[in-house]
Parts: C-alpha cells; structure tokens; sequence
C-alpha cells in the first residue's frame, strides 16, 4: 500500500481500535515499531496513545465527532512521519493493525477506511482520479 494512504488508514485504525478490547495489543505493536525506528521517542510515543486514548473515549461519549476527527489527524500525521523515516516498517504496522483487529469478534472490528475511485468517460472526455495530490501538466 502506498505510504501515505497507509498513513490514512493506520491513524483512523488505531484510533479507532482505541476504544476496542484489541487497545492493549495495537499499543505494543506501535510502540515496538517505534521503538525499533525512534527508540528515543518509544516511551513518548506510549504516553500519547495513552493520552488519546482517554480523550477519544470521552469524545465518543459525548458525541464529539470534531475532537474524534483531530485525534485521527494526529495519528495519521505521526504514523507518515515514521514510514517516512523507515518505510520498511509498512508492513509490520499493517500486520500490527490486522492483527489487532482480527482478535475481536468480527461485529466489532473498527472498519478500514478505502478509497474507491469510479469514473466513466465517453468521446472525446478525459478523467483524472487521484487519491491525494494530483498535479497535470497538459496545455
């Protein structure tokens, strides 16, 4: 998977599988992968999914969709940063995240967010699809 959309779909992942009974296996495994590519960071890392994981419980209480959102923003930011200081770490964090939610009742897996892209073109008609940035240089 591309990095930046597994960026995406790792934050909102994790944070959603906060709020789940996997919540203790997702946090080992990011915090080993960050400990394998940041140890520094590691124990950092561990206090803010720590952190975000009481305010997402909170927001999801009381309906606070917006702070929900910011959290996810947060995590997806941190999760590009490490592929992007190790992309080698990408399929371990997929791994991770399977995993985690695999070990819950299947009623009860937080879903994955995708991108699906249709198009149809007739005649002479063009279509550019992009699932981030898309920059076109015709004249």
């Amino acid at each position: 998977m591309d990095p930046e959309m597994l960026a995406q779909t790792a934050g909102t992942t994790v944070v959603a599988l906060m709020a789940t009974d996997a919540w203790q296996r997702t946090r080992e495994g990011v915090v080993a992968l960050w400990r394998r590519v940041r140890p520094v960071q590691a124990d950092e890392i561990g206090t803010a999914l720590e952190e975000t994981r009481e305010e997402i419980l909170v927001a999801r209480r009381e309906g606070d969709t917006a702070g929900a959102e910011d959290l996810e923003r947060d995590w997806r930011r941190r999760l590009r940063r490490l592929l992007a200081a190790d992309p080698s770490v990408a399929q371990e964090l997929e791994e991770v995240l399977a995993q985690a939610r695999a070990s819950l009742p299947e009623d009860r897996r937080p879903l994955v967010p995708t991108v699906q892209l249709h198009a149809h073109a007739s005649g002479h008609a063009r279509v550019y699809q992009a699932g981030r940035d898309q920059h076109i240089g015709e004249r």
